[in-house]
Formats: C-alpha cells, sequence, structure tokens
C-alpha cells in the first residue's frame, strides 16, 4: 500500500507541476486564445523537468519512483520488477496524473472562463494532454515520436541508475532523469507534445472528458499513441541499452578483476 500511494503522490506533484505550467504559459500568455507567451516553450520544458525531479524526491525511496507505465512495464521486463505489481502501480499512477490534473484546473477556473468559457478551443484540453501538432498528418509520425521518445528515456534512466555504470552519483539521479526529461522537451517534442508516460496522458485526458472540455481527443489516435508508443519505445530502449551497453560494462569488471 505504502509503494501505491508513492506512487500516486508522486505522479500527482508530477502533474501538478506540470500541467502547471502549461496552464501558466497558455492562460496567462499574450490574452489571445490560441497564443501563448513568448519564451513559453522554455518554460513548458523547464518545468516538466523540475516536476519529474520533484515527483521522484517524493516517491523514490518508497516505491522506486517509475510514476509513468512504461518505466513499470520496462522494469518487469528487464529488471525482474515483480509482475503482480504492474497493474496496481499502473492504476496508482493514472489515478495521480487525474487528480494532479484535477487540482490544476481547480486552481486555474478563473482563468479558464475567461481565456476559454465553454472549454471548446483545443488549446484547453492541450494544457492537460498531448496532441499532434499536424492533425491532418498520419498518426504513425506521432507513433514513431513517442516510441523514440520513451526508447531515450527508458535507455539513458537505465544508463544512470546501472550500478555498473553510474554516470552521476546516486543522489544526482533524480535532478538527471529530470534533465533527460528536459532534455528529450526541447529537441524532441515538437510532434506530440512528448508525453514519453502514457499515465501522464490518459490520466489528464480522462479529467478533461469528464471536465466537459471539448476536442479531448477520445476516439481519435490521440487517445492511444501516447500509450502504445511509450510502452514499445521503453522496451526498445531498454533493450539497445542492455544489448549494446551492458554487456561490455560486465566485461570492464571482469578486467578490472
Amino acid at each position: 500500500m505504502g509503494e501505491l500511494v508513492a506512487e500516486c503522490l508522486g505522479t500527482f506533484v508530477l502533474i501538478t507541476l506540470g500541467d502547471g505550467v502549461v496552464a501558466m504559459v497558455v492562460l496567462f500568455g499574450s490574452g489571445v486564445p490560441g497564443e501563448v507567451v513568448k519564451g513559453g516553450y522554455t518554460n513548458i520544458t523547464l518545468g516538466w523537468g523540475l516536476a519529474v525531479f520533484f515527483g521522484i524526491c517524493i516517491a523514490g525511496r518508497v516505491s522506486g519512483a517509475h510514476l509513468n507505465p512504461a518505466v513499470t512495464l520496462t522494469l518487469a521486463v528487464f529488471r525482474g520488477f515483480p509482475w503482480r505489481k504492474l497493474l496496481p502501480y499502473t492504476a496508482a499512477q493514472v489515478a495521480g496524473a487525474f487528480l494532479g490534473a484535477a487540482l490544476v484546473y481547480l486552481n486555474y477556473l478563473p482563468a479558464f472562463h475567461k481565456f476559454d468559457p465553454t472549454l471548446e478551443l483545443a488549446q484547453s484540453a492541450a494544457i492537460f494532454a498531448t496532441a499532434p501538432a499536424f492533425p491532418d498528418a498520419h498518426w504513425a509520425f506521432s507513433l514513431l515520436d513517442q516510441t523514440v521518445g520513451t526508447a531515450l528515456l527508458l535507455g539513458l534512466i537505465l544508463a544512470i541508475t546501472d550500478p555498473r555504470n553510474q554516470p552521476v552519483s546516486p543522489g544526482m539521479q533524480p535532478l538527471a532523469i529530470g534533465l533527460i526529461v528536459v532534455a528529450i522537451g526541447v529537441s524532441w517534442g515538437g510532434m506530440h507534445g512528448y508525453a514519453i508516460n502514457p499515465a501522464r496522458d490518459f490520466g489528464p485526458r480522462l479529467f478533461t472528458l469528464v471536465a466537459g472540455f471539448k476536442n479531448t481527443g477520445f476516439g481519435t489516435p490521440a487517445l492511444w499513441v501516447p500509450i502504445a508508443g511509450p510502452c514499445a519505445g521503453g522496451l526498445l530502449g531498454a533493450l539497445a541499452y542492455d544489448s549494446l551497453i551492458r554487456p561490455f560494462l560486465a566485461a570492464q569488471d571482469k578486467d578490472v578483476e
């Protein structure tokens, strides 16, 4: 139970700060619907990186701070994480993400009433969940984007946390993982909003449906792409790290011995 509470609360913090920075940029931008504050994307990428860092600070010692079903799935496949915990962890992560989105909406409700009183603008729903930058393009482009982005995320997480590797000390690993998210955001975030986390996307998206937003993405590939892409990408990233880097680390250890 403690692990589930930690995953829920850690993901809640992640979404409260992450969706919160998007709300700041969109709702308090130029004041014109559809336009955001100058430099806003930089704010968003930094805000999400810090959100990940502080979410890990909350949950790391109790649950491992997965905060992401793609992380949980990848660790179950490649690192022996108990399969029986996969669905409970995922449920806790989605619940935390839903509650975080709800708190952001409640806090900024007067701004929403002014910006989009009928909740019909695509920009309003996009505060909470991701969407393709080019809706007319084939969904495969967004799927590729999410797959590669999450492959980078998990491959780098495994590289940072691998006891045989440890390019940074254990105490700095949460910050380093937050910086991974910043790096992915600034270099790989344009096509579909770099969800790279099924819970981060589905939990808030479910909230937008419950709260009466239009353009929620339900019934479109925007719903399942940020779920399927990250799950596949996490496995590919771990496979690449374990196949191309980890065996040589083991060989180096033997040479030292």
